[in-house]
């Protein structure tokens, strides 16, 4: 072991594979990687959305309790709450299956509250199954306006449709095709999420097989249609729209340089995200400086704040794109 080096060591110590500890070190220092890889040795707690096209949040809360569940307020949303005790799977309630709430993330719900939905206006989900999102924008509108959910996925369209319905969401259009195309169809909306294909770099906690395998071919691929559909998504917004991006990912490659790629393709402008409790984005990759603008973006760290991963960042276009 003396000739072995320090990431060698960690990578033998829990279970990574060695590229994966070699980049966290390289951009996130020793330290701070030693603490990611305890962080994500802890299971995350469950979480639900309350949604609110089905129950109050205290009735919710309520018809749980009666059932034996243990909840408390989540510390990022008043619809959030987190489990304490499950005495049965959560998706084999009647609330559940009437579309009361979803089981998601705490993450998941931050790229919708950074969206500042408003009833009546044209949104567009770009990738938007298995619906979790999708439904959480359509609640925040009331159901008024049109949510427009675009996935390519013959498969993973079922489930999203599933979900629309089990959730009680009537403002919306289904329509699979490939979002990187979109833009062709010049329609133009006032808001557009996109939580993009990642790596899930940021799910090492959940998903524990991709400990084991290096991420640099797919970050390579995923990279190149992360700004395609960034592309297409600023092609289709309104001048004044806004594009809200995310990924389950601490990949700097998927994060900070697609923004900073945009920065200097695109007329856009990064704005404050208004979420408490969050990190703001790097403003330096080993000896690469980005844009003082890129501090507006927004992370979520394992070891920080108990949760995956995540990488959220708001924009706004400031000239519409012919």
């Amino acid at each position: 072991m003396k000739n072995d080096n320090i990431a060698t060591v960690l990578a033998r110590e829990y279970g990574y594979h060695i590229g994966i500890i070699e980049r966290f070190i390289s951009y996130f220092g020793l330290e701070t990687t030693k603490k990611m890889l305890e962080a994500y040795n802890v299971p995350l707690k469950k979480t639900i959305r309350c949604n609110t096209l089905k129950y109050s949040p205290q009735e919710l809360l309520e018809r749980l309790e009666r059932k034996g569940f243990q909840l408390e307020k989540s510390p990022y949303y008043d619809l959030g709450f987190v489990i304490l005790a499950e005495p049965f799977p959560l998706g084999a309630t009647t609330e559940y299956l009437l579309g009361g709430y979803f089981i998601q993330s705490q993450a998941s719900w931050l790229p919708v509250l950074a969206l500042e939905v408003q009833p009546g206006e044209f949104i567009i989900d770009f990738a938007a199954a298995p619906g979790g999102k999708a439904t959480h924008i359509a609640q925040l509108m009331e159901n008024q306006g049109v949510l427009l959910c675009l996935e390519i996925s013959r498969e993973r369209m079922k489930a999203l449709r599933s979900n629309l319905t089990r959730c009680g969401v009537k403002n919306v259009i289904t329509k699979r095709m490939d979002s990187t195309s979109f833009w062709e169809l010049n329609i133009k909306a006032d808001k557009i999420l996109l939580d993009a294909p990642c790596t899930g770099e940021g799910l090492m906690a959940v998903d524990l097989d991709r400990r084991k395998k290096s991420v640099k071919s797919d970050m390579e691929r995923l990279n190149e249609i992360q700004k395609e559909l960034f592309a297409s998504a600023l092609h289709s917004l309104k001048k004044g729209g806004v594009l809200v991006y995310s990924t389950c990912s601490t990949a700097p490659e998927e994060n900070e340089k697609v923004i900073e790629w945009a920065l200097e393709e695109f007329p856009i402008e990064i704005l404050e995200l208004q979420i408490s409790n969050i990190a703001p984005g790097l403003q330096k990759v080993v000896k690469e400086e980005f844009q003082p603008a890129i501090r507006k973006t927004g992370r979520l760290f394992p070891h920080l704040h108990g949760t995956e991963g995540f990488f959220v960042c708001k924009i706004q276009l400031e000239e519409e794109i012919d």
